[in-house]
């Protein structure tokens, strides 16, 4: 028996055009225009690669002779701290992200550091990444970028709002120092200690699916809000006074 009910439904149903996220593709892009001006990832980029003295990495690279050519300190440095102004503390998660992130891809010139290689840099050269770390935030602190990035560490979410002092005063410009100097050695001590666990393989799906039930429960909290306050959030606030 046909359910003319079901199918008047479905012939009133609009035709969108089919999209599924779950899929592959081979997408053609330019990695410099991925890195727009005015954006953390550019002033990164362009610092690191123009502006910063990387001379202190060469010291351990002894393979001018012959042997396998090693990852730039300029593509490992880009990457590193581009990861930590996204929460991102492990070496496993950061050659993650260069194998399927657009930004981290155009950073790192779509090459993949292996995590072995990311975690034996951030071992041997605390000091010298440190330092470039510290002149690379303090430009982006200048320039207002770090007011809408993150900082996440072991859970704990720091924003700057350096951007807001910007008299150029000695005394301004030193506590911004010791605020951001702090805030890399934090990440550089959370990098080795995440470096130090056993891998655990189903450690992203978890999180993405803690993630999206917790979105669930903040939606649901707010559908329900905004059905049994129709008349608006402001207005309910109000008939609490």
């Amino acid at each position: 028996m046909i359910k003319w009910d079901l199918v008047i439904e479905i012939l009133n149903m609009p035709n969108f055009k089919h999209y599924d996220y779950n899929q592959d593709a081979m997408v053609v892009i330019n990695f410099e225009e991925q890195l727009q001006p005015q954006t953390f990832e550019f002033t990164l980029h362009h610092l690191i690669n123009d502006h910063i003295d990387l001379s202190a990495f060469n010291d351990k690279y002894q393979n001018d002779g012959g042997g396998r050519s090693a990852y730039d300190p300029a593509i490992l440095l880009k990457i590193i701290l581009f990861a930590y102004s996204k929460g991102i503390t492990s070496s496993r998660e950061i050659q993650w992200q260069c194998e399927h992130s657009i930004i981290f891809k155009a950073l790192s010139c779509d090459s993949t550091p292996h995590f072995t290689s990311i975690a034996s840099f951030v071992s041997s050269y605390p000091d010298a990444i440190e330092s470039v770390f510290e002149q690379v935030l303090m430009v982006c602190s200048e320039q207002g970028l770090l007011g809408n990035e993150l900082f996440a560490i072991d859970g704990c979410k720091m924003s700057s709002n350096a951007s807001k002092a910007h008299s150029g005063t000695f005394k301004e410009l030193r506590k911004k120092r010791e605020k951001i100097r702090k805030k890399i050695k934090s990440c550089l001590s959370e990098h080795k200690r995440l470096d130090g666990r056993k891998p655990q393989e189903r450690e992203r799906k978890q999180a993405v699916a803690k993630a999206a039930d917790t979105l669930q429960k903040h939606f649901e909290k707010i559908d329900q809000f905004l059905k049994s306050h129709p008349q608006g959030w402001g207005k309910a606030k109000d008939q609490k006074k």
